[in-house]
């Protein structure tokens, strides 16, 4: 076929919406048990209108709009209803294993099978990749270790003493909501925290990270490009002492955490909200890393093969960056496929 999709989030549904305008022959594969990316998998707790802003994608708007549902729920019902109304081919739940270079195809290996692909468009994301970070001593801790992907909500917490790991948005919404029940909160993070007033400036923020990848460098977390937003509910949560930051912590001990200067802090949790990683180990074979360790691109494309685009992966990994990649990577690929096979691609 021409293109296969992997990932049937916010990014790889748009480009099954901009192959499908385009007349390409294309599958769509996705892992995940059904419609919704990674949304399926936020806490219920997370409701839409604290979460960040969910982009319409292109062609049928989000109309459900009710802040205090959760998003989970709201984000997994609109991707089922989009996938349906542009009839997109998205095979679930479908492991990809590998990706590897057969010359003129691309081969895709996954537990439907095989399939060899003129192109290929990576939609895979990061929630799949949790980073917890090395610190000495993390075996000998006595209490629970807890990474983002698994947190279900602040009642598991109620009467505990609680540690949350990390300076990133889901730390901060994860900590405001537990504290009120546990019996002590403490956040640590690597950085001191930047708090921004008023929106981001987005367009500084994805010019920073896209300068990371054509370079070939890491993306790196997006709160390090944009910072912290200062909310109202952020800023009663540290005029109450629950975001009062302390620096990271030296090593793990059996009983909590110990710092530098001996001090310690006895925990029963240690919550790492400490982000993700691309989630791009099915493309290994193709060697794509560079000595930077990332992936050197030119917009979504990897600069050193055109046959591959990346999508969700640095500047394309915000819900509107998702769906401007799609349209970007579709219109390069239709270029590619007529250029090399033009019988292959319709007018």
């Amino acid at each position: 076929m021409d293109v296969v999709v992997v990932g049937a989030g916010q990014a790889g549904l748009s480009a099954g919406y901009f192959l499908r305008r385009a007349g390409l022959d294309f599958v769509m594969l996705d892992h995940a048990p059904r419609a919704g990316g990674a949304w399926q998998f936020r806490w219920p707790s997370l409701t839409l209108g604290a979460a960040h802003n969910i982009h319409d994608l292109p062609g049928m708007p989000l109309e459900d709009r009710d802040p205090e549902r959760p998003a989970s729920e709201v984000v997994s019902e609109y991707f089922a209803r989009y996938e349906r109304e542009f009839e997109l081919d998205v095979r679930r739940p479908v492991d990809v294993t590998a990706v590897r270079d057969a010359g003129g195809r691309l081969l895709v290996e996954s537990s439907e099978g095989v399939f060899a692909a003129r192109a290929l468009i990576n939609a895979t994301g990061t929630w799949d990749r949790p980073f917890w970070p090395f610190k000495r001593g993390m075996g000998s801790f006595r209490g629970r270790h807890m990474h983002t992907v698994d947190y279900r909500g602040p009642e598991e917490f109620a009467g505990l003493r609680v540690l949350v790991v990390g300076g990133g948005a889901s730390g901060t919404q994860a900590l405001m909501e537990i504290a009120p029940l546990a019996a002590e909160t403490t956040w640590v993070t690597r950085r001191e925290p930047v708090w921004v007033e008023g929106a981001f400036d987005g367009h500084a923020a994805v010019a920073r990270v896209e300068e990371r990848v054509r370079q070939g460098l890491p993306p790196g977390s997006v709160v390090s490009a944009t910072g912290l937003l200062l909310t109202e509910e952020v800023r009663a949560a540290r005029e109450r002492g629950v975001l009062d930051r302390r620096p990271m912590f030296e090593r793990v001990v059996s009983e909590g955490v110990e710092w530098a200067d001996g001090s310690r802090l006895g925990v029963d949790v240690i919550l790492w909200a400490t982000g993700f990683r691309a989630a791009l180990d099915h493309l290994a074979p193709l060697r794509l890393r560079g000595p930077g360790g990332g992936i050197r691109m030119d917009g979504t494309r990897v600069a050193d093969d055109p046959r591959i685009h990346l999508l969700g992966y640095g500047p394309s990994a915000s819900t509107i960056g998702a769906n401007r990649a799609g349209r970007a990577a579709v219109r390069e690929i239709k270029s590619l496929l007529r250029a090399v096979v033009p019988e292959a691609v319709g007018a």
